[in-house]
């Protein structure tokens, strides 16, 4: 089992300040435990189980319970009926298939919240824009993360299309897991939070071309970091 201080610790970290109390618990449940997943807390093979996920978490095994099947239906875990929850190994040779699918979902999801976006929603990613710049700046992966996080469900609510949504859930988790393992080794951080912050500029321009060309930048640089990442493996 995971020691229970970094556990703690990364709960604390995984919703921003003041946001946890207006989440729902089983979203709470479901972000602590997809956060200690991507970062490794708990690896890739361990066993968990709903009591001992609940203990560490301080939520109800209700909550968590609803957690382990969003994260089962991701990929993330395996559910083993009166055996436990089995964390998810990482195939990194299937990245590519992964990234030619987000290419399309993020790209027809950018243009739709570019279309539709709100005077409120377009404030909202100018500021997001902002704090991808200064986590760039600051070269800072823990204001990136949630950020990132932000900002995918920013889109998915303002584009409005709940299957891309449901389609794009299960590639987020393991975009995000991949990014955590290799991306300080292979990747530039700095690069990754222009684009992003790119992105929502053209989304709150209401510019669809714009966003959709920002999302497929951002897609370039992602499969040539998981190219250099497959490389320096040797895998594939």
């Amino acid at each position: 089992m995971a020691n229970l201080k970094v556990v703690k610790k990364t709960v604390r970290k995984t919703v921003r300040a003041g946001d946890s109390k207006q989440l729902p618990q089983a979203l709470q449940a479901y972000q602590a435990i997809e956060e200690m997943i991507v970062k490794g807390v708990l690896e890739p093979g361990a066993k968990v189980s709903e009591k001992g996920l609940s203990e560490m978490i301080g939520l109800g095994r209700t909550p968590i319970r609803e957690a382990l099947q969003r994260l089962a239906a991701e990929g993330m875990v395996t559910i083993v009926p009166r055996a436990g929850i089995l964390i998810a190994a990482i195939d990194i040779t299937d990245q590519f298939r992964l990234i030619e699918v987000r290419r399309e979902l993020e790209r027809l999801l950018a243009g739709r919240a570019a279309r539709l976006a709100s005077a409120e929603e377009c404030d909202i990613f100018r500021t997001l824009a902002v704090r991808f710049r200064e986590a760039g700046k600051a070269g800072d992966a823990e204001l990136f993360i949630p950020t990132d996080r932000e900002f995918n469900a920013r889109i998915a609510g303002t584009a409005n299309n709940k299957y891309a949504l449901f389609a794009m859930s299960a590639i987020q988790a393991q975009t995000r897991r991949f990014w955590f393992l290799y991306f300080s080794r292979f990747g530039d951080l700095k690069k990754v939070c222009e684009f992003h912050a790119k992105m929502a500029e053209a989304i709150a321009s209401a510019d669809e071309a714009s966003a959709k060309k920002a999302s497929d930048n951002l897609i370039d640089y992602v499969e040539q970091y998981t190219r250099r990442t497959l490389d320096a493996l040797c895998v594939g």
